[in-house]
């Protein structure tokens, strides 16, 4: 069974823009490839999941959305950085779309898209860990037994100074970037050998 790391989307690994509707705004850090590459070589499969209600609010569509994430997996590869697949939940309960609009068991914090990447790559979770800049993606990793890393980029920042009060739980790690979140984990996996 292999371990993964499963990144955020919008504010971990790419600028947050709101609804990226037009593929320009689709602004990748400069340092992404590079913590995905050392990810690679700690021995994780990548995986992004992300929630993107913006199909099912009529913002976009699907061809747009997987352009943009095929164009993400090519460029990452050219960088030697290997992304195995984007997971996404088009559902809002809100939405205007009908096929979209409903509650769902994919949209994190739900576990649905964790489930899928684990039954078609045989992943140990026991061994994985999420990584994202929002509250709910820590709920997810938490719910779903993962090692939890919130990175203080996209709403990170904010959320972690106004609203960690309010939380039930608390993320296991903390770190700037997603760049400083692969370094800890090439720590951890390089200590615990």
């Amino acid at each position: 069974m292999q371990k993964a790391i499963f990144l955020d989307r919008d504010g971990t690994l790419n600028e947050e823009m709101g609804y990226i509707n037009h593929a320009s705004r689709f602004k990748v850090f400069d340092y992404t490839f590079k913590a995905i590459r050392i990810l690679n070589n700690s021995g994780f499969l990548v995986f992004v999941i992300t929630n993107q209600s913006g199909l099912a609010r009529g913002y976009f569509d699907e061809d747009l959305l997987s352009d943009i994430h095929n164009r993400f997996i090519e460029d990452a590869k050219k960088e030697d950085a290997i992304i195995e697949q984007v997971y996404f939940c088009p559902h809002h309960k809100d939405g205007v779309i009908k096929k979209y609009k409903k509650d769902c068991d994919c949209r994190k914090p739900k576990p649905g898209m964790l489930l899928k990447a684990r039954d078609e790559y045989n992943l140990s979770l026991e061994n994985s860990f999420m990584i994202g800049d929002r509250y709910k993606d820590i709920q997810f990793g938490q719910k779903n037994n993962l090692s939890t890393i919130m990175v203080l980029s996209g709403y990170g920042l904010g959320e972690f100074t106004y609203q960690r009060k309010s939380w039930d739980k608390h993320p296991d790690f903390i770190c700037k970037n997603v760049l400083e979140a692969a370094m800890l984990i090439e720590k951890i996996e390089t200590s615990e050998l």
